[in-house]
């Protein structure tokens, strides 16, 4: 069975009433027959009809057993972190999401769960900061922002030699391009607020074991600390994933035009994005993903945050927004928007430098967001004197 086929069947019709479209039931409790006699729902918080249906649905795209939605992606970050205890610690990826970042660091440090940073791109470097006490790596592939690959089935081979879980955020690739769980991963992670809901319109997480035991430890998680997906934002994010492989493929072929567009100019310093063939682990992106993606981003040769401020508040289609995996295009400017958190000796270590752009590519057509782009960095390159 194709990819597409696969998703719009493993979305039930509905048994009651042979609704096509997965009913949204909007209630706190169930009615049960006799005291602990019910249809396998007591409580809305432990369990909910629709959040089953998206749970299980991600678990099957993903090909994993258990999967469990969460009120945003942090919420489903942070209820992996809580498989751990004082004391152990976590080897994560050095170009981190700015909230996982603040996460690990603010909170759990506190709590006597210590963090290493690592380059990932080489699995060696992974292998090297691993300890005794390392009971999970955390990897993002491609990472949030400058889309560094990392060999996840290498990675998971240090993991399992090493007897500790490894965590994949698959975000920015989906379970349209990339199975991490295929690859060896443990745990995948996901914020469905971006390309498996796919319109820029709600909050939601996500978490997907290769077990079942590893599975009812997130389940209990979930109910216990109670950061669970409602109704009708389960819903929407079931709507989203029916349209998920269409719409990866155009963000995707959006996003390598752009990127073939951006190395072009003379005021552009790096262009980063893992379809491109000088991007470093191309070739690994080839072996693990489908489609590149549809995150492009670049700085410029003059690392100042006043110019790339001018080019992120000069386009119009392109709109200042953090997030990503829209429909619509977006465009951020990490050091002042999503990785503000980060100290900045740190973001610098990993690539963030003050000029780095992000842009989330959407379904527009590709020659109108280009065209877009060559006036707002045209404007600039007016101002320095630049030709592009």
């Amino acid at each position: 069975m194709k990819e597409t086929t696969k998703i719009l069947h493993s979305i039930p019709v509905d048994k009651l009433t042979g609704a096509i479209s997965t009913p949204i039931y909007q209630t706190s409790t169930y009615v049960q027959e006799a005291p602990g006699v019910h249809k396998g729902y007591d409580y809305a918080r432990s369990n909910n009809p629709t959040r089953k249906v998206l749970e299980d649905l991600i678990a099957t795209l993903e090909n994993g057993k258990k999967g469990y939605a969460f009120a945003s992606g942090l919420a489903a970050i942070d209820a992996v972190v809580k498989l751990l205890k004082s004391g152990d610690e976590i080897v994560a990826v050095d170009d981190i999401y700015g909230g996982a970042f603040r996460l690990f660091t603010h909170i759990y440090q506190k709590f006597g769960i210590t963090v290493k940073y690592v380059d990932a791109t080489d699995a060696a470097n992974v292998a090297d900061a691993v300890t005794g006490k390392t009971k999970l790596i955390w990897l993002e592939s491609p990472t949030n922002p400058t889309l560094k690959i990392s060999d996840i089935r290498e990675i998971s081979k240090i993991a399992k030699a090493n007897k500790a879980l490894l965590c994949v955020d698959n975000t920015f690739a989906s379970p349209a391009s990339q199975k991490p769980i295929d690859l060896g991963a443990d745990i995948v992670i996901h914020s469905a607020t971006k390309y498996l809901a796919g319109h820029s319109d709600l909050i939601a997480g996500l978490v997907v074991t290769n077990t079942d035991e590893l599975g009812e430890k997130i389940k209990f998680i979930q109910n216990a600390s109670g950061g669970i997906l409602a109704p009708f934002d389960s819903w929407l994010v079931i709507r989203g994933i029916e349209t998920l492989p269409i719409r990866v493929k155009q963000h995707s072929e959006n996003a390598q035009k752009i990127a073939e567009f951006l190395l072009t100019l003379d005021i552009v310093n790096n262009v980063y994005y893992p379809g491109l063939p000088r991007h470093k682990n191309h070739h690994i992106a080839k072996e693990q993903q489908k489609y590149f993606g549809g995150v492009v981003t670049f700085d410029l040769k003059i690392d100042d945050k006043e110019f790339a401020t001018h080019i992120v508040s000069s386009t119009k289609y392109f709109k200042l927004a953090e997030s990503l995996g829209g429909v619509k295009s977006l465009i951020c400017l990490p050091c002042e928007m999503t990785h503000k958190s980060i100290p900045s000796e740190i973001r610098y270590q990993s690539g963030v430098t003050d000029s780095l752009i992000r842009l989330s590519v959407g379904l527009e057509d590709a020659d109108d967001l280009i065209s877009d782009l060559k006036t707002a960095i045209h404007s600039l390159s007016k101002k320095l004197s630049f030709t592009s």
